[in-house]
């Protein structure tokens, strides 16, 4: 079965174009859990747009009294603290996530739009790596579908890759492009495997272009907030859960 984390950035994103805390981020993650996600995730940066430092704090609490789920915390690593953003590796350490995704994005991105160039990265990366994983928690690295990316994600230690599915979603309605692509992906996520690597994904996967994507090898999790969101102002974030949920069990 492939695991649904629902990514809640987007409730926060909400909630924070107003004074006070509606719509709650705690509230909704309870709705996810008890609609039967398998994790939640939040990607706070440093200029707090949407996810805050005490929002990660209070799911780490709440995560704790339900142990079938992963707490899963995205971010760049090397992003300096600000304001009342202690950074990533501060936050990770105090809250202890079952995983941290390492995300190569700037504060100036608008969201997450590439991966890791490890052949850049890889040697400030691997020493982070290891402090994470001697703080008990995974490590996913966000990288393209590159194959020689991958095998240096390996090498510098990572547990994981998230597979970065932004180009996949936009080649959705480009069918000969599509295809190139998704091959791209299946063999990115077969290497993966083959290495020892566990395989995510995440980035603007839908209702529509999920079941393909989650045919490809080895997949474990799928991490959605965006589109999740979007489907539930039109269902509800209770039946928008439980679709996705039942688009990845017949994936497998």
């Amino acid at each position: 079965m492939i695991d649904l984390s629902v990514n809640l950035n987007k409730i926060a994103l909400i909630r924070n174009s107003r004074e006070g805390d509606y719509p709650s981020v705690l509230a909704f993650a309870e709705t996810c859990i008890a609609a039967g996600c398998d994790g939640i995730t939040v990607h706070p940066r440093p200029d707090q747009r949407h996810i805050r430092p005490s929002d990660v704090r209070a799911l780490a609490a709440l995560i704790e009294r339900h142990p079938q789920l992963e707490f899963n915390i995205e971010g760049n690593p090397f992003a300096s603290p600000q304001g009342s953003y202690p950074g990533l590796l501060a936050l990770v350490e105090e809250t202890k996530p079952h995983q941290c995704t390492l995300v190569p994005d700037s504060n100036n991105q608008l969201t997450s739009d590439h991966g890791f160039d490890l052949t850049r990265s890889g040697a400030e990366l691997e020493p982070i790596i290891r402090q994470l994983q001697a703080w008990g928690v995974r490590i996913s690295l966000f990288m393209d579908p590159d194959l020689e990316q991958i095998r240096l994600a390996k090498a510098i230690g990572a547990d994981r890759i998230e597979l970065y599915t932004g180009p996949y979603a936009a080649a959705w309605d480009q069918p000969d492009t599509l295809e190139a692509l998704h091959e791209r992906y299946r063999q990115a996520a077969q290497l993966a495997v083959d290495i020892g690597l566990g395989v995510n994904a995440g980035h603007d996967l839908n209702l529509d272009n999920l079941t393909r994507f989650a045919t490809i090898p080895g997949l474990l999790e799928v991490s959605i907030g965006h589109a999740l969101t979007v489907d539930a102002l039109r269902l509800g974030m209770d039946s928008a859960v439980r679709a996705y949920k039942a688009l990845l069990a017949q994936a497998r």
